[in-house]
């Protein structure tokens, strides 16, 4: 016989374990900054080198509560204050998905700016990169890891509470 759950939210669910098992919460949010430093560290190891490494130096694994000004990519806003994340130089957009050539002279990729790029004997030209992806293969092929450790907090958590 199959046991049916229905759930109405996160909140009801987390009120619900933290009845069952107070220390979930805190077991959970452990875990998830543990999986976000590992997927940092991971990135940081595939990340492309540079002249100074500064960008490679640049990722780490933190709360989102303790970066309120930094902008999440990829996902919506979350509720969970214990949410945690990969944090890295802006310019990793750039090298993920590498750039198109554009001008970048005065006015940049505007009429103006080609007119004059044009006048300049094409001066101000940049070629473009090409895409060196290394944070979304990365996350992916660590997914399930992630979340198998995250899994195994509630679980641990919800056997201390039963005094297994």
């Amino acid at each position: 016989m199959a046991v049916m759950a229905e759930l109405k939210g996160r909140d009801a669910l987390m009120r619900r374990l933290n009845q069952l098992a107070p220390n979930v919460e805190k077991y959970a949010a452990q875990a998830k900054l543990e999986v976000a430093e590992e997927a940092a560290e991971m990135m940081r190891e595939r990340a492309p080198t540079g002249a100074t490494l500064e960008y490679r130096e640049s990722f780490s694994g933190e709360l989102l509560a303790n970066n309120p000004n930094k902008q999440q990519v990829g996902l919506s806003q979350t509720k969970d204050p214990s949410a945690a994340g990969v944090f890295a130089e802006y310019i990793w957009r750039f090298l993920e998905f590498g750039t198109a050539p554009h001008s970048t002279v005065k006015g940049g990729g505007t009429v103006l700016g080609k007119k004059l790029a044009a006048q300049n004997g094409a001066k101000g030209l940049h070629p473009g990169t090409s895409a060196q992806p290394h944070i979304f293969p990365t996350w992916r092929s660590y997914k399930k890891k992630a979340s198998a450790k995250i899994r195994a907090a509630v679980n641990k958590a919800v056997r201390e509470a039963m005094g297994k």
